[in-house]
């Protein structure tokens, strides 16, 4: 298997992960852990994680002058992007928050564009409009659209969670181009600990350990170890041979996934909606993700 094609498989798996983890980060959130001080286990527990496997890499040295993308990487794709994501969803509801993130893909390629001069081929950008649909047809069939405190303020927060994760990428991508992935993502997760810190300790300290549920502690050891530090690491692999708004266009496949993994849990159900929703996405993904041709 090519290198390319193995970029593809990684950022499908991040997919897959994601879409699996709506429903679990449901039930440890907000009744176990609320989402700050969640944040700060997830984030945390990956610091830990990194620098451990980092003692078994290659070293590397960064150059001094790198850190400050390492920085700005850390607060674009771990602080800013979590802070914003979690209470924006506490403002709007869920349905809404769902279908601004995926507008992602499309705020990427104009990123990236403007940035780093890359073309917006036609193939490309009907692909990704084509995504954005079924996607949101997805999301917006037969349900309501939900009770929301402040869905204005809610809005904006998640979109700007949207923006910050596609700066992220396109920062990511130049660090990709100096470095292997363990040499600069132990910094990146140490400094956006350092950074989500102050929002999530006292919610932290507030969760009765002793009493949790063992199911609820192996659900949260599954979103520290899989839903983000494979994810992340996965999502850096897969940057190291495919363009940003390629790895950005598989946010798509999240709930789609997500769908997937609560039919299979009885959850829900199977219609044509879905299926042409599914149709879609996929082809939508896979104008994208083509080369081409020589």
């Amino acid at each position: 298997m090519s290198k390319r094609n193995l970029a593809l498989v990684a950022a499908t798996i991040v997919s897959l992960i994601y879409g699996v983890t709506f429903t679990i980060a449901k039930d440890v959130m907000p009744h176990y852990i609320d989402a700050y001080g969640f944040i700060v286990l997830r984030v945390g527990g990956s610091v830990l994680l990194f620098w451990l496997v980092w003692l078994f890499m290659p070293k590397e040295k960064i150059i001094l002058g790198d850190f400050p993308l390492i920085i700005a990487a850390a607060f674009f794709g771990v602080a800013f992007n979590m802070l914003t994501f979690f209470k924006g969803l506490s403002y709007t509801s869920p349905i809404s928050g769902a279908v601004i993130m995926v507008t992602t893909p499309i705020i990427v390629l104009i990123l990236s564009s403007i940035i780093m001069k890359e073309r917006m081929l036609k193939r490309k950008v009907f692909g990704i409009v084509l995504g954005l649909i079924g996607t949101a047809f997805l999301i917006l069939y037969g349900k309501s659209i939900g009770n929301a405190t402040n869905a204005s303020l809610g809005n904006f927060l998640v979109f700007a969670n949207a923006v910050s994760y596609g700066f992220y990428l396109i920062i990511v991508k130049k660090l990709m181009d100096k470095y292997s992935a363990f040499t600069f993502v132990k910094w990146i997760y140490l400094f956006g600990f350092i950074m989500v810190l102050p929002f999530g300790y006292n919610e932290l300290q507030a969760v009765d350990v002793a009493n949790l549920p063992e199911a609820i502690g192996w659900k949260i050891g599954f979103v520290v170890v899989f839903s983000t530090f494979l994810t992340y690491l996965l999502n850096l692999l897969s940057m190291k041979e495919l363009k940003p708004t390629t790895v950005a266009v598989f946010i798509y496949l999240q709930p789609l996934f997500a769908t997937i993994f609560a039919i299979g849990l009885g959850k829900d159900s199977l219609s044509w909606v879905k299926i042409i929703s599914a149709s879609l996405i996929f082809i939508g993904v896979y104008l994208v993700t083509q080369q081409k041709k020589q």
